[in-house]
C-alpha cells in the first residue's frame, strides 16, 4: 500500500509531525547538555549563571518542550491517521 493512493488524507500533516518529532529530539538533546554540564559555550553566552553554575532551570525547560512536542506530534499522527 503506497502513501500516495491518499490524496489529501493523513499525509498532508506528515511533515509537521517529522518536524515535531526533530525539534523536539533536539530539545532533549539540548537538555541533557544542559543538565550534565556539558552545553557548548553559544548555548549559555548571555547566561547569567556564571563560572560553570547549574543549569537545572534551562534544562527541565527543555524536557518540558520536547515531551510537548513529541505528545503534539503523536496527537497529530494518530489525528491524521483517524481521518483516512
Amino acid at each position: 500500500m503506497s502513501s500516495q493512493s491518499v490524496s489529501g488524507g493523513g499525509g498532508s500533516k506528515r511533515g509537521l509531525v517529522i518536524g515535531m518529532a526533530v525539534v523536539g529530539l533536539v530539545a532533549l538533546v539540548v537538555g541533557v547538555l544542559w543538565v550534565t554540564g556539558a552545553a557548548p559555550h553559544f548555548l549559555n553566552s548571555g547566561s547569567h549563571v556564571k563560572g560553570g553554575g547549574s543549569h537545572w532551570f534551562r534544562g527541565a525547560a527543555a524536557f518540558v518542550v520536547a515531551i510537548a512536542l513529541f505528545v503534539g506530534a503523536w496527537i497529530t499522527n494518530k489525528k491524521a491517521a483517524v481521518t483516512t
